[in-house]
C-alpha cells in the first residue's frame, strides 16, 4: 500500500469502538516510530480529530467518534486533472519538489470517491505524457530549494552562474519567478549590477546562498507574461518583425498552430505561405527555422536570414568534408 492507502486504513482502525494501539499499526503497516509521528501529523493537518493517550508504542489513538468523514470526494475529471499533472512534472524527479507532489498527491488520494478509486489505478494505461528530452535536476536539488524559498520570502540571491560557453561568473540576483519550459526550470530575475531582467537556466547555477536578513520588493504590476511577451520560447529580448516563407507542402501543418501571440499569415505570389511576427530573433528562432530546413526561408529581417544561411553553409561545408 502507497502512503495514501495506508492513512485511509489507519482511519477506519482508529474510528472502530476503543480505538487502536500504535504498536498495531506500527506493525501492520510496517511503520517506524518516526514515520508513524509523522503520520498521525499529516493526518491533524487535514483537520481530522486524532488523539493519542498514553505512552509508548501502547498508547492508544482513537478519533473523535462525532467526526465522520464527509470531506470533499474529487470528481472524475478531477482525478484526472491530477494525475496528468503528476505527468507533466516527472522531470522534477529526484528533487523535493517531485516528493512534496507525491506526497501531497497521496493525502489527497482519501478523497477519490470508491467508484473512481479502480479506474484511477488504471490511468497509466489509458492516458500518456509522452516525455520530452528532459534536464536532469537531482544533482541540483538544494540549488533548487535555495531558489524556492528566496522567491518565497523575497530575499536576495548571490548567485555562481555558469553560462552556455562554461564561463562561470558571480552575481547579485533578486529572483521574481519560476517557470517551466520543455521538461525545464528557469528563474527570471533581477540582475542587480546589471540592472535588468534576465533570464536563468536553473541546472546552470554552480552555488547560491541566500541574504537570509535582507529582503527586497518586486516592482509593483510585475508580470512574467510580460517579460516573454516579445520570446520565442523563454529567452526575451527586443522584438523585431520578422517574415518567414513556407512551402506548400507543409503550409497546413504550419497554420494550425499558433506559434507566437503576433503572428499573422500571408499568401506569397509563389503560393508559399508567409508567417509574419513580432518577436524577438533569439537562437531558439533561428533553431526553429533551421529544423524546417528546405522547406522554410528567412525574408526579414536581414541579420535573421545571413544567421540561417551561415549555419546552412556550416552545416553543408561539414557534409561536403
Amino acid at each position: 500500500m502507497n502512503k495514501g492507502q495506508k492513512l485511509v486504513k489507519m482511519l477506519e482502525l482508529m474510528s472502530r469502538r476503543g480505538g487502536v494501539r500504535s504498536s498495531e499499526l506500527m506493525e501492520r503497516f510496517d511503520l517506524d516510530a518516526r514515520t508513524m509521528r509523522r503520520y498521525l501529523a499529516d493526518l491533524r493537518g487535514m483537520d481530522l480529530p486524532v488523539k493519542d493517550e498514553g505512552r509508548g508504542d501502547d498508547r492508544l489513538i482513537t478519533i473523535d467518534p462525532r467526526w465522520r468523514r464527509t470531506g470533499v470526494q474529487l470528481s472524475l475529471a478531477e482525478v484526472l486533472s491530477l494525475h496528468f499533472g503528476r505527468k507533466l512534472f516527472n522531470f522534477l524527479e529526484g528533487t523535493t519538489f517531485a516528493e512534496d507532489l507525491e506526497g501531497a498527491l497521496e493525502r489527497l488520494e482519501p478523497a477519490i470517491s470508491r467508484a473512481h478509486r479502480d479506474l484511477a489505478r488504471q490511468l497509466d494505461t489509458r492516458f500518456l505524457a509522452v516525455p520530452e528530452p528532459a534536464k536532469d535536476y537531482r544533482q541540483v536539488s538544494e540549488v533548487i530549494d535555495e531558489l524556492v524559498t528566496a522567491l518565497v520570502y523575497n530575499q536576495p540571491l548571490e548567485a555562481r552562474y555558469r553560462n552556455v560557453s562554461g564561463v562561470e561568473n558571480q552575481r547579485l540576483l533578486h529572483p521574481y519567478t519560476l517557470a517551466t519550459f520543455r521538461q525545464g526550470l528557469y528563474l527570471f530575475a533581477l540582475d542587480v549590477d546589471g540592472g535588468q531582467v534576465k533570464t536563468y537556466a536553473v541546472e546552470r547555477f554552480v552555488d547560491v546562498v541566500r541574504r537570509r536578513t535582507e529582503h527586497f520588493a518586486v516592482p509593483q504590476g510585475w508580470r512574467p507574461e510580460a517579460h516573454l511577451a516579445h520570446a520565442f520560447g523563454i529567452i526575451s529580448g527586443p522584438p523585431v518583425d520578422v517574415e518567414i516563407a513556407f512551402s506548400e507542402r507543409i503550409t497546413a501543418y504550419v497554420r494550425e498552430r499558433t506559434w507566437h501571440p503576433t503572428q499573422t499569415f500571408g499568401t506569397l505570389p509563389d503560393g508559399r505561405l508567409a508567417l509574419r511576427m513580432h518577436v524577438a530573433a533569439t537562437v531558439e528562432l533561428r533553431s526553429w527555422v533551421l529544423g524546417f530546413g528546405a522547406d522554410a526561408e528567412v525574408l526579414a529581417p536581414a541579420s535573421l536570414r545571413q544567421d540561417v544561411v551561415t549555419a546552412l553553409r556550416d552545416a553543408t561545408a561539414r557534409y561536403d568534408a
